[in-house]
């Protein structure tokens, strides 16, 4: 599967905290990331991700084509409620998520749910709808 990770600057550390815990699961898979947080989840990590870049430079609108040409499968995006323009990123994933029926998750509760249910399989439907050559 192809995940992306998006994190606000204050959720920055909780995502790198949340892809060491979960690094075995994540490793058996494809990520994806904007700039600042992919390159602090490889340091942290170790795994291989593609980088995009920064979010308001463009990385979310970058995920957000690869969400609409169905090239990916599974989004944690970590926000800050409490920053100042910070929704406008959020709801454009999170639309662009629900239009293609994307699995999303804002915060790192509904992320861990989410990866748990990637380690059992529960999302082996995602291959019907978004078969690998």
């Amino acid at each position: 599967m192809n995940i992306a990770l998006m994190a606000h600057d204050n959720k920055k550390e909780l995502m790198v905290q949340f892809c060491i815990a979960y690094c075995g699961v994540l490793s058996e898979h494809s990520i994806c990331a904007t700039a600042t947080t992919g390159k602090m989840v490889s340091e942290a990590t170790g795994l291989p991700i593609t980088l995009y870049l920064s979010g308001p430079q463009g990385g979310t609108q970058q995920i957000n084509a690869r969400i609409s040409y169905n090239e990916i499968d599974l989004v944690l995006f970590f926000w800050d409620p409490g920053s100042a323009d910070s929704g406008k990123e959020v709801v454009a994933i999170a639309r662009a998520c629900d239009a293609y029926n994307i699995p999303f998750a804002s915060n790192v509760a509904t992320a861990e749910v989410l990866v748990q249910g990637l380690r059992r399989g529960d999302f082996g439907w995602r291959d019907i709808v978004n078969p690998k050559n």
